[in-house]
Protein backbone atom coordinates (compact mmCIF):
# COMPACT_ATOMS: atom_id res chain seq x y z
CA UNK A 1 0.00 0.00 0.00
CA UNK A 2 1.52 3.48 -1.04
CA UNK A 3 0.47 6.57 1.00
CA UNK A 4 0.82 10.06 0.21
CA UNK A 5 1.02 13.25 2.62
CA UNK A 6 -0.30 16.86 1.36
CA UNK A 7 -0.39 19.91 2.25
CA UNK A 8 -3.58 22.19 2.01
CA UNK A 9 -3.90 25.60 2.38
CA UNK A 10 -7.19 27.13 2.66
CA UNK A 11 -7.68 30.27 1.45
CA UNK A 12 -5.91 33.04 -0.55
CA UNK A 13 -2.08 33.26 -0.14
CA UNK A 14 -0.83 35.68 2.52
CA UNK A 15 -0.20 39.38 1.72
CA UNK A 16 1.68 39.99 4.92
CA UNK A 17 5.91 40.43 3.39
CA UNK A 18 8.12 39.58 5.59
CA UNK A 19 11.34 41.50 4.46
CA UNK A 20 12.84 42.29 8.00
CA UNK A 21 13.34 42.00 11.29
CA UNK A 22 11.08 44.12 12.45
CA UNK A 23 8.70 42.54 10.52
CA UNK A 24 8.95 38.72 11.70
CA UNK A 25 9.03 40.71 15.20
CA UNK A 26 5.34 42.24 14.48
CA UNK A 27 4.46 38.60 13.89
CA UNK A 28 6.04 36.97 17.30
CA UNK A 29 5.86 39.51 19.49
CA UNK A 30 2.11 39.03 20.21
CA UNK A 31 2.48 35.31 20.58
CA UNK A 32 5.72 36.18 22.69
CA UNK A 33 3.88 38.78 25.37
CA UNK A 34 3.73 37.62 28.73
CA UNK A 35 4.81 34.13 28.31
CA UNK A 36 6.61 32.20 31.56
CA UNK A 37 8.46 29.46 29.61
CA UNK A 38 10.90 30.01 26.15
CA UNK A 39 8.62 28.81 22.74
CA UNK A 40 10.30 28.71 19.86
CA UNK A 41 8.57 29.72 16.36
CA UNK A 42 9.32 29.20 13.03
CA UNK A 43 8.10 31.38 9.99
CA UNK A 44 7.97 29.64 6.76
CA UNK A 45 8.80 32.17 3.42
CA UNK A 46 8.09 31.84 0.13
CA UNK A 47 10.15 33.46 -2.44
CA UNK A 48 8.76 36.64 -2.86
CA UNK A 49 9.36 36.46 1.42
CA UNK A 50 5.15 36.34 1.69
CA UNK A 51 4.59 34.49 4.56
CA UNK A 52 2.96 31.11 4.00
CA UNK A 53 3.52 29.85 7.61
CA UNK A 54 4.02 29.84 11.53
CA UNK A 55 4.27 26.91 13.69
CA UNK A 56 5.72 26.50 17.49
CA UNK A 57 7.91 24.31 17.00
CA UNK A 58 9.02 23.43 20.82
CA UNK A 59 8.09 24.58 24.52
CA UNK A 60 10.72 25.20 27.05
CA UNK A 61 11.27 25.75 30.38
CA UNK A 62 11.83 29.10 32.07
CA UNK A 63 15.55 29.67 30.40
CA UNK A 64 15.90 26.73 27.72
CA UNK A 65 13.96 25.24 25.02
CA UNK A 66 15.11 22.15 23.13
CA UNK A 67 15.22 23.25 19.28
CA UNK A 68 16.56 20.47 17.04
CA UNK A 69 16.83 20.93 13.08
CA UNK A 70 14.80 17.94 12.34
CA UNK A 71 11.89 19.17 14.28
CA UNK A 72 12.37 22.76 12.97
CA UNK A 73 12.95 22.23 8.83
CA UNK A 74 10.04 19.16 8.61
CA UNK A 75 7.03 21.89 8.44
CA UNK A 76 9.03 24.27 6.60
CA UNK A 77 9.41 21.12 3.88
CA UNK A 78 6.12 19.98 3.92
CA UNK A 79 5.36 24.09 3.00
CA UNK A 80 7.88 23.97 0.29
CA UNK A 81 9.30 27.25 2.18
CA UNK A 82 11.86 28.92 0.19
CA UNK A 83 13.37 30.67 3.36
CA UNK A 84 12.89 30.74 7.67
CA UNK A 85 12.60 33.21 9.89
CA UNK A 86 13.06 31.99 13.71
CA UNK A 87 12.67 33.17 16.75
CA UNK A 88 12.44 32.41 20.44
CA UNK A 89 11.05 34.47 23.81
CA UNK A 90 13.21 35.15 26.52
CA UNK A 91 11.17 35.34 29.74
CA UNK A 92 13.82 37.07 31.67
CA UNK A 93 13.51 39.94 29.00
CA UNK A 94 17.27 40.04 28.77
CA UNK A 95 17.33 39.93 24.94
CA UNK A 96 21.08 38.81 24.64
CA UNK A 97 21.70 35.42 23.14
CA UNK A 98 23.21 32.94 25.46
CA UNK A 99 26.25 30.40 23.94
CA UNK A 100 23.40 28.23 23.16
CA UNK A 101 20.91 30.56 21.09
CA UNK A 102 24.68 30.78 19.07
CA UNK A 103 24.80 27.07 18.89
CA UNK A 104 21.42 26.35 17.54
CA UNK A 105 21.67 29.38 15.23
CA UNK A 106 25.11 28.22 13.44
CA UNK A 107 22.86 24.24 13.30
CA UNK A 108 20.27 25.96 11.75
CA UNK A 109 22.19 27.61 9.47
CA UNK A 110 24.34 24.54 8.23
CA UNK A 111 21.11 22.33 8.22
CA UNK A 112 19.05 24.86 6.05
CA UNK A 113 22.36 25.09 3.75
CA UNK A 114 22.07 21.52 3.45
CA UNK A 115 18.19 21.20 2.56
CA UNK A 116 18.23 24.33 0.52
CA UNK A 117 15.76 26.11 2.68
CA UNK A 118 17.88 29.59 3.52
CA UNK A 119 17.67 30.65 7.91
CA UNK A 120 16.98 34.42 7.01
CA UNK A 121 17.12 35.70 10.69
CA UNK A 122 16.77 34.64 14.29
CA UNK A 123 15.01 36.57 16.62
CA UNK A 124 15.26 36.56 20.26
CA UNK A 125 12.17 38.38 21.14
CA UNK A 126 11.49 40.40 24.90
CA UNK A 127 7.68 42.02 25.49
CA UNK A 128 9.12 45.82 23.86
CA UNK A 129 12.34 44.76 21.89
CA UNK A 130 13.86 41.83 19.83
CA UNK A 131 17.73 40.99 18.53
CA UNK A 132 18.45 40.09 15.15
CA UNK A 133 20.92 37.59 14.87
CA UNK A 134 21.37 38.78 11.08
CA UNK A 135 21.36 42.80 12.09
CA UNK A 136 23.88 41.90 14.63
CA UNK A 137 25.83 40.23 12.25
CA UNK A 138 26.12 36.37 13.67
CA UNK A 139 23.95 34.67 10.84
Amino acid sequence: MITSLRVVRSGPPSRRFIRSAKDAYRVLCPLARGLDREHFWRLDLDSRRRLIGCELVSIGSLDASIVHPREVFKGALLNNAHSVMVGHNHPSQDMRPSGEDRQVTRQLQLAGCLLGVELADHLIVTDDRYFSFKKARLL
